[in-house]
């Protein structure tokens, strides 16, 4: 199928990064994570694949094990796929062919644009909810579920409070901690986003926001990256003492006050887990599903290492 729509592997350092970024600005389904810039700094080396002249694109995020190369979803970068003007299920199909004689195996995101087309078992569709913020704050909060309603104002009887750009350095070590109390090591991945927020806050397209108790200790946090309409909640943060005062609630509560009444789309990068769905759900949030890609076509003896 992919000779229908003539489709080029491009190399990293032969990728027009003006004219890719032009495209992705332009796309219908345009997203950060798709900027070259997000992609330099989350998965250095990218390749693409490129159908015209720059018209349609798709981010190659790729590495090497055992001398097999392979296409994994990097930190931090919830959607990627397919980017253009109305993608439709023929070329999705065409760039899933193409890249799938490339590597043998693949397990990466799409994005919500890309859902025509994306059937069959090397699919699935996942979970992701979103917040319009266009209307007046009074009309979202009365979105709220009565126990959301009830955990922010639990953090503001507690004396809590919500600060704007803190120190990012802040918010990572809360967000470390947190990950490795379940088990998950960021490595490398955190000097890429400091990397990445630096570039970004310069550009005022980054904030953090952090939720303090009146002993000043930071119960919880997150940055907010903002492209495309989108204000995405990234590298999230909470201290085992953040359930019991209500301060996700209260923070997420904070960022919907301040910026009611914008042409701006809360995303809230998920989730699949039920509870994480809950959460979202309950500030008003609905799903914008997107599929996800898994193909593996390893030799015998290293298939299992994949499952």
């Amino acid at each position: 199928m992919s000779e229908l729509f003539p489709i080029q592997y491009v190399n990293n350092r032969e990728i027009d990064r003006t004219r890719w970024d032009a495209c992705i600005k332009k796309a219908t389904n345009g997203l950060i994570y798709a900027q070259s810039y997000y992609l330099d700094a989350m998965c250095p080396g990218w390749d693409a694949l490129v159908a015209g002249d720059y018209e349609t694109v798709m981010p190659l995020t790729k590495n090497k094990k055992w001398g097999i190369s392979y296409l994994y979803q990097p930190f931090l970068t919830a959607q990627l796929g397919v980017f253009g003007q109305q993608i439709s299920g023929d070329l999705l199909s065409a760039f899933v062919e193409k890249v799938s004689e490339k590597f043998k195996f693949i397990e990466i995101n799409l994005n919500y644009g890309n859902n025509a087309g994306a059937a069959g078992p090397a699919f699935t569709e996942r979970k992701n909810y979103v917040l319009s913020l266009s209307h007046p704050y009074e009309y979202l909060y009365g979105q709220y579920n009565e126990n959301t309603r009830r955990n922010i104002k639990k953090a503001q009887q507690a004396g809590c409070s919500v600060q704007t750009d803190i120190d990012v350095e802040q918010l990572i070590a809360l967000a470390v901690k947190q990950m490795k109390m379940q088990g998950h090591d960021p490595g490398e991945n955190l000097s890429r986003f400091r990397t990445l927020y630096a570039f970004l806050h310069e550009k005022d397209q980054a904030t953090t926001y952090g939720l303090f108790s009146p002993q000043n200790e930071l119960l919880a946090s997150a940055a907010f990256f903002t492209s495309h309409n989108r204000a995405c909640y990234i590298l999230v943060g909470n201290s085992p003492e953040a359930r019991n005062t209500g301060a996700s609630h209260a923070l997420i509560d904070s960022f919907i006050r301040e910026h009611a009444g914008r042409k701006l789309l809360l995303d809230f990068e998920g989730s699949d887990i039920p509870s994480l769905a809950q959460f979202y759900s309950s500030f008003g949030a609905v799903n914008e599903p997107y599929p996800a890609l898994r193909i593996n076509r390893l030799p015998f003896y290293l298939r299992w290492l994949k499952g």
